[in-house]
């Protein structure tokens, strides 16, 4: 060691307190991505398929890194339990009912665990305790249903191709609408003959405007008149609500009513008498042959009558 150089020592010296420093750096910057040097707790969550995650890949909370994974281990043929590891600081913020979802970094980055963020009035999730979580969807999967996707639009893309190719030709019913020129002039007549037949239409539409702007003014003057009726109405009801006039006093006047009612049982009493009158003039000796004479015809009408009905009963039941 005495014959080097105090020039190479002190480059040697310089050299190892270089090479210290970055291991120190080092440790300290792989110590803080693995939370070594934070307070951290605990939480567990089960997949089917942790989809290519690893131990030691980042946990991202609201787009943050918060943790790493911990620890993975196969429980059973189905389930497969994630262990996360998780800074304290952030433990108020993650919900007991947040769920865990396995993500990537990009399109082709590392696996990260995500967690969501829980209901407002759900508790904080503690140390230890296991959360939900939603299974990742696979990247093989997608892959295989684009590449069906892709097969079917290869096939549709043919099948177009083939039907613009008999459109071109002609051929079919769209094709002879583009090709043939007959059809075209036929659907250009046939719009003329369109729109002559809607100028038409229209013209019926003004003169049917012209008959109900003219039943709209008749039914408005007829509405006034009614108008000036009613108001007329309600003045006659008025005078005799308030006793004018002979209906208004037949109504109101109590001396009137009784005088009609007494002149209505005159009534009844001399027609009670006028009856009585003709009893005792068809007794008389005068006029007894004439209501005689009056009831025979009567009986001779019914039994005409009764002899009729007997003929046509007779002749229905010859029919039958």
């Amino acid at each position: 060691m005495d014959n080097y150089t105090p020039a190479f020592k002190a480059r040697l010296g310089m050299f190892i307190a270089v090479g210290l420093a970055i291991f120190v750096i080092a440790i300290f910057f792989i110590g803080r991505q693995q939370n070594l040097f934070n307070p951290v707790f605990k939480v567990t969550t089960n997949f089917q398929n942790v989809s290519g995650l690893l131990v030691g890949n980042n946990i991202r909370y609201s787009g943050i890194n918060v943790g790493t994974v911990d620890n993975i281990t196969i429980i059973n043929d189905s389930t497969v339990q994630v262990d996360l590891l998780i800074r304290r600081n952030v433990q108020q913020f993650i919900k007991a009912d947040s769920q865990a979802g396995i993500g990537s970094e990009g399109i082709i980055g590392d696996r990260v665990l995500i967690i969501t963020q829980g209901s407002n009035d759900a508790p904080t999730v503690q140390d230890g305790q296991h959360i939900l979580s939603k299974e990742p969807i696979e990247t093989d999967v997608v892959m295989a249903s684009l590449q069906t996707s892709a097969a079917n639009a290869e096939i549709i893309t043919h099948q177009l191709s083939q039907i613009m190719l008999d459109v071109n030709s002609g051929e079919g019913t769209l094709g002879r609408l583009i090709q043939d020129p007959s059809i075209a002039d036929n659907i250009t007549q046939t719009i003329e003959n369109f729109k002559k037949s809607s100028e038409g239409f229209d013209e019926t539409i003004e003169v049917t405007k012209e008959h109900v702007f003219e039943f709209m003014e008749k039914l408005q003057l007829t509405a006034a008149k009614t108008e000036i009726a009613s108001q007329e109405l309600g003045e006659i009801m008025t005078k005799i609500n308030s006793g004018e006039g002979s209906l208004g006093a037949l109504i109101h006047d109590t001396t009137m009513a009784g005088n009609l009612s007494q002149t209505i049982l005159n009534l009844k009493q001399g027609t009670h008498g006028l009856d009585e009158n003709m009893q005792a003039l068809k007794q008389n000796f005068f006029f007894r042959r004439y209501y005689r004479r009056i009831e025979r015809e009567e009986l001779r009408r019914i039994e005409e009558e009764i002899r009729l009905e007997e003929m046509i009963e007779t002749d229905q039941q010859r029919e039958e």
